[in-house]
Order: C-alpha cells, then structure tokens, then sequence
C-alpha cells in the first residue's frame, strides 16, 4: 500500500463516519506547493468522546498490526490534542489533531477545498491556511522546513491566494513579523 492509498482509506473511515476534517501538513504541501516527501499524514479532526470508540475500531479493522492507543486518544480529546495510528504496513503515522473549540482549527476545517486524490474526494486545508499553518509551526519550532514548505505555496498558489484574508490572520494569529520576513526574502 502506498502513503496515498492510505490517505484515502483514513479519509474513508472518518467520512463514514460523519467527521469533519481536512489534511494538512506535507500531503496538503504537495497538493497546494512543491510536491515533497512525507512520513506521516496529518488530519485536523473534530471528534467526540464517543464517536472515538468507532473510529478506533475501524483502524484497527482497517489494519490488524496497525497500532492506536485508547488513552490517548481519549486525552486528545479531552485536551484538543494530537494522537496518532501507527500503519506498519506502510510505515506511517496517521496523526490526528483533534480541535472542538479552538478558532484557528475550525477555521480550517471550515474552509476546507474538496480536492480529488487518487479518485476519492479529500477535503484538504485551503492554500491560506496551510501558509498560515507552516508559519505558526516556524514560529514554535525555528525549523527551516516549514518556511519552505511556506515558499513552496506562494511560489506555485501566486495569483491565487486570498492575500486579504492573509494579511488579516498574520496580525490575529500573531505571525505578522514571520510573514514580513518571508516575503521580503522573496522579493
């Protein structure tokens, strides 16, 4: 099975079951910039306390040595945290960032782009809010791979972002001087 293959079996699951969603991270880099190479899938997720005991079991049916561990998802929960499944078939981590009040991630839920992939429509975060995203991860972790990832979107998205709606969510998201910087080196 390849890491796009299991994107779509993960996202069929979670449409199963009812669960708004979008993916993000290196899949969502591939899709809206540079394509790249990825470890993991990364999936903002709303999920509830009880509809977590279905999501388990069909992961776990989904894949026998796959590995998923109740506690912590019941704490992500709980916490608006992060859990993960483990694919050993794949090697993969499915990382599921669980959001139910927080602005920033039902936002991206919200304004989610269906997008078709490997014939099975994904709703993928919007072009905006992966950019927004990989700045708010530079800001936290200093790493240089998420300002390219960042480039990567202005470079390929251009004319085609929503610069008004940027402009706005780098002030509220207190990523201002990241944005300034990024796009003054691109100058």
């Amino acid at each position: 099975m390849t890491p796009e293959e299991l994107l779509v079996e993960v996202v069929k699951i979670l449409e199963k079951l009812n669960l708004s969603y979008c993916i993000t991270g290196g899949f969502a880099v591939s899709v809206w910039g540079r394509p790249r190479a990825t470890f993991d899938i990364d999936i903002v997720v709303q999920l509830k306390q009880a509809q977590s005991f279905k999501l388990i079991s069909l992961l776990r049916n989904f894949s026998e040595a796959g590995y998923i561990d109740e506690e912590t998802v019941s704490k992500a929960i709980r916490q608006e945290g992060e859990f993960n499944f483990i694919h050993p078939e794949t090697g993969l981590k499915v990382d599921f960032w669980v959001i139910a009040k927080d602005p920033v991630g039902l936002k991206e839920i919200k304004r989610a782009i269906p997008q078709t992939f490997n014939g099975q429509v994904i709703y993928f975060i919007s072009p905006e809010d992966l950019l927004l995203s990989k700045l708010r991860w530079y800001k936290l972790s200093n790493s240089e791979k998420h300002l390219e990832d960042a480039r990567s979107i202005l470079k390929i998205m251009k004319g085609k972002l929503d610069k008004k709606y940027i402009r706005t969510e780098v002030s509220k998201q207190d990523i201002l001087d990241i944005w300034q910087k990024l796009i003054n080196n691109m100058l």
